[in-house]
């Protein structure tokens, strides 16, 4: 594994307590074998027992937010990894972003770790093997003792180490730390947000699905559609190629909750 990691020293990094670990993170949006998987850096930003794990993109926009309060928008809600965490107090939420509006989902679901005897080294760290069940799917994590944080990428934590690399067993989601940089601040600006549940988030992705341009908002009047030769495209026959790609695009990290449309 591609392995960066600047000059500091592993005291510096849990005297500190202010740290981003950068992951290349693969995924396939679809469960097919044949599926070339998405590939894109995600960060994990801690200070002191907070963090939160992001998209690069969805930092970067975080941080122009700070400035000028204006921010991206997401379209559906399937494939979001916005998680916040609080270590010490378990506390697990994942950020729904859908039309400009902040969703919090708590995650419940119990991360019993099986820690196993195996042991390799990757990168300069030496790890140890664990396995655990969430979403339906069975993973593999390497940790390690050497950074010691109780934390991971996405939802995962609670080894007594940082998880560097985990991966589920049909490997639709991986993820392998890649570079560690000190961290400035941990700006968090979505902090305004409505709470919701599993069921809540379905009705948000079906509402997406039978409306993907949101056509039945204030807004919706003012889209318009051009294909390649520059021609108006019929907003109905786009709707209907949407909903086939979010029909076979539909594999969620989290597998027991995915959706039937």
């Amino acid at each position: 594994m591609k392995y960066t990691v600047l000059l500091l020293l592993l005291s510096t990094f849990c005297s500190s307590q202010k740290i981003s670990f950068i992951y290349d993170v693969s995924y396939k949006v679809r469960s097919q074998e044949s599926t070339k998987p998405i590939s894109e850096k995600m960060v994990l930003d801690i200070e002191n027992s907070n963090s939160i794990f992001r998209q690069s993109i969805d930092k970067k926009t975080d941080s122009l937010a700070q400035i000028n309060k204006n921010g991206l928008l997401n379209m559906g809600v399937e494939n979001q990894f916005y998680v916040k965490k609080n270590v010490s107090d378990n506390y697990v939420i994942k950020l729904i972003t859908y039309l400009k509006n902040d969703y919090t989902l708590p995650i419940t679901e119990i991360l019993n770790w099986k820690i196993l005897s195996d042991q390799k080294l990757i990168g300069k760290y030496k790890c140890q093997n664990a396995e655990v069940n969430y979403g339906g799917r069975k993973w593999t994590a390497w940790f390690s003792t050497e950074l010691r944080f109780s934390d991971g990428p996405y939802i995962f934590h609670g080894l007594p180490g940082l998880i560097i690399s985990i991966e589920d067993e049909k490997k639709d989601y991986s993820f392998n730390l890649e570079e560690i940089k000190k961290l400035g601040e941990l700006f968090d600006v979505r902090s305004k947000t409505k709470n919701i549940d599993w069921e809540q988030y379905e009705k948000l992705a079906k509402s997406y699905y039978n409306d993907p341009m949101d056509l039945n908002s204030s807004l919706g009047k003012y889209f318009s559609l051009t294909d390649t030769n520059g021609g108006k495209m019929d907003l109905n026959q786009f709707i209907k190629t949407r909903q086939i790609d979010i029909k076979a695009n539909d594999n969620p990290i989290e597998l027991n909750h995915k959706i039937s449309y």
